[in-house]
Order: structure tokens, then sequence, then C-alpha cells
């Protein structure tokens, strides 16, 4: 174990929101103690993006000082689906879908976390087998007062939405993974506080020492409002291309160049600031770029990611000429662009467009139809193969 007072101050401050018990922490790190790290992930879909990547960034940092990772996939989880920060319950997810999205998941958490090293399970082992007598007594852990104060769920009771059943039993077993695998610490982002203090309270009500919990910032998405989230098609997945992932980089408002710096790249703060006074916000967008790209895919294809950028922005690879394709608003999905468009004349027509790799964006494929886009005047755009226009507002 690396007992270094300077690292693991800066595991404890670097990119985390809060840290619950942080001096009963600090000594188990500095007394040396190989520490279980924990970190669930449900497979809701097939891609992990930049704001898995805040966490896992910190569950690699835990794992470089000689703590024990524990990455939990969650296989049976992610048929309840995780209520933390939504207004409505999630569709249910099948067994297929489930095993679908969660083919590439290691092999994206790999290009974070030593997946050789670290301990990985999946919560359908422990899940699957509860019997009503187990279920009734995990249930007892927690109140129906608890519940309803918690932030998401009192929200929906004010607005008359409908929490279902399921919902509520969701924290219990994220909470027993915690139980199963003896956590000592888990980690998540700040909109999972809830369930990370009900693990705390189902340990210590098991007689086990309760696990010190570390949360993390929430990134926000390429719209600049919302967490980056797969199904608001506002992400940028770990196994983007490099151009694709360079140029969404490029599509972020202008406001979240320091965040996305301190949550996603090696940068050290003192650095970043020295960058911000020196470059303009295009200069600054680019060593952004080149910072995550090199990350996910090396320094040579950052860089050939750049220049591509930089090229199809210089009006080298495009018509002199293009027609205007007049929006009244600065973000629509994808799929209502290329309706705007004219080059599909159907919803469905759109989608397939869409979804086979023929509509382009700012010098970036979208195969997301539900993707929000940031349009701004005078960007690119090109539906099907010669379709050109020019966005104007």
């Amino acid at each position: 174990m690396n007992t270094n007072t300077k690292k693991i101050e800066t595991i404890l401050s670097r990119n985390v929101e809060s840290v619950i018990e942080k001096n009963h922490l600090e000594k188990r790190l500095l007394a040396g103690e190989k520490l279980r790290v924990k970190l669930g992930i449900d497979p809701t879909s097939p891609d992990l993006h930049l704001g898995h990547a805040v966490v896992l960034r910190k569950l690699r940092e835990f794992q470089d000082l000689g703590c024990k990772a524990v990455l939990i996939i969650g296989d049976f989880t992610a048929r309840i689906g995780d209520p933390s920060g939504r207004d409505k319950t999630r569709p249910p997810l099948g067994e297929k879908d489930i095993k679908d999205n969660m083919k590439k998941y290691l092999e994206q958490a790999g290009k974070i976390i030593n997946v050789g090293n670290a301990e990985i399970r999946y919560n359908g082992e422990w899940l699957k087998k509860l019997d009503g007598t187990k279920i009734l007594e995990l249930l007892s852990t927690l109140s129906v007062q608890q519940i309803i104060e918690r932030g998401d769920f009192s929200e929906r009771l004010r607005a008359h939405k409908s929490i279902k059943m399921h919902e509520i039993i969701y924290p219990v077993m994220q909470a027993y993974d915690s139980a199963v695998v003896k956590a000592d610490v888990e980690l998540g982002g700040t909109d999972q506080t809830f369930n990370l203090m009900i693990g705390r309270e189902l340990m210590e009500k098991l007689r086990m020492a309760p696990q010190d919990i570390v949360t993390a910032p929430l990134l926000e998405g390429t719209d600049g409002v919302k967490k980056m989230s797969k199904s608001l098609g506002n992400y940028i997945a770990l196994n983007d291309e490099a151009g694709d992932m360079f140029g969404k980089i490029m599509a972020i408002p202008d406001k979240l160049i320091g965040k996305y710096f301190l949550l996603c790249t090696d940068l050290e703060e003192k650095e970043v600031a020295r960058l911000q006074k020196e470059l303009k916000p295009k200069e600054l967008k680019e060593r952004l770029g080149l910072e995550i790209v090199k990350i996910y895919h090396g320094q040579r294809f950052a860089e050939e990611a750049k220049e591509k950028f930089s090229t199809l922005f210089s009006k080298k690879e495009i018509p002199k000429d293009l027609p205007e394709l007049k929006l009244g608003s600065g973000q629509m999905t994808a799929l209502d662009v290329a309706l705007a468009s004219g080059v599909s004349k159907s919803k469905s027509e759109a989608r397939r467009l869409i979804e086979q790799g023929g509509f382009e964006f700012d010098g970036m494929t979208k195969r997301v139809p539900g993707e929000i886009l940031n349009l701004r005047e005078g960007a690119v755009l090109r539906a099907g193969k010669k379709k050109f226009f020019r966005i104007k507002l």
C-alpha cells in the first residue's frame, strides 16, 4: 500500500464532492490498510461514457494506491432500474437486453481501471437467490419516511407522478451488494448519496462495519444542462471513435470547459487555470479534446482527430456554397433536424438514415436519433451521401 500523505489527500479531495467519514477513511489509508473499494454500474445501455469515467477514474486512483477495486455489474438491479435523479419510472429491461448491453462493459472499463487486478462481480449471483424471508429482512432496514423524503421521490409525489414498488426496493438491493462483497468504501456520483447511505445503514443492521462513502460531482452532458446520459443522447461514449469523441468535445458549451478538464483529464488545477488565461475558447477546447481523446485512443489518434476537425472547418472538405437550413431552436434532436432537412420524408426513414451512419453534424457522425444537438449559426450538416447544409438559426 502507498501511504504517501499528499497522494491520499489528493484522492480524497480532487473531484470529490463529499467523503463520509473522511477522518476514518483517511486514517485507514495512512495506516496502509488494503481496503475494498466498490463501484456498481447497471448495464442499462451498451455504452459507458465520460460521466461513468469520473467515478471509474477515482476507482483507479484507489487501485493505484494499493486498494482492491471491486467493480459490480448490476445485471440484476438493471431489471429494476435505479430511480436516482429520475422524474419517472425507467422502462423495464429484459434479460436479453441486459446481456447485450454488458457485452463490452469490461473492455470499456478497462480503458480506465486495471481489470486484471480488479474483482469483477455480477449481482445476479446473489440477488437471484434471495427468498421471501431474506427480502423481508432486508426491506425492514428501510422506512417509508426515508423513501418519501428522498428528493426525486418527493418531487414525483408533489407532481402526482407514479412511484412503483420495485423502485422503492432498489436502494436495498444496492446496499445488499455492499454487504455481500464486504465493501470498505463505496464510490458514486452525488445523485447516488441516498443509495450509498442506505448501504451504511444496512451493514450496521447486519453487524458489519459500515462502508465509508466518496461521492464525485456529476458531469453535465453535451447539452450543457442535464447529467450526461445515454437516454438523453447528450453523452460522449468511451468507445466513440477518436474523431467523433473529439468533435463532441468541441460541441460542449464553453462554460463547461474548465469542469471537463478537471473531471476528465489528468491535468492539475493550476495548469488548467494557466491554460484558461492563455488560450482563446476555441484553442482551449481543442486542447481539452486532445487531452481526453489521448486517454482513450492515444496521442497519435488524438492529433489526427484534431487535424481532421480543423480541416473540415477550414472548408476544404465541404462544398463552398451550401444551402441554408433555417431552424428555429438552439437545441433539437438529431431526428428532428434530419426531418427538417427534407432529405428524409418520414420519421422512420430519418431514423434509419441516422442509425446507419448517414447523418453528420459539425463533422461528427450521429447514430442516436434522440441525441440533443447544440445548434449554432453556420454549423455544417450532412444528411445522406451528398446533401450538405449550413444551419441558420
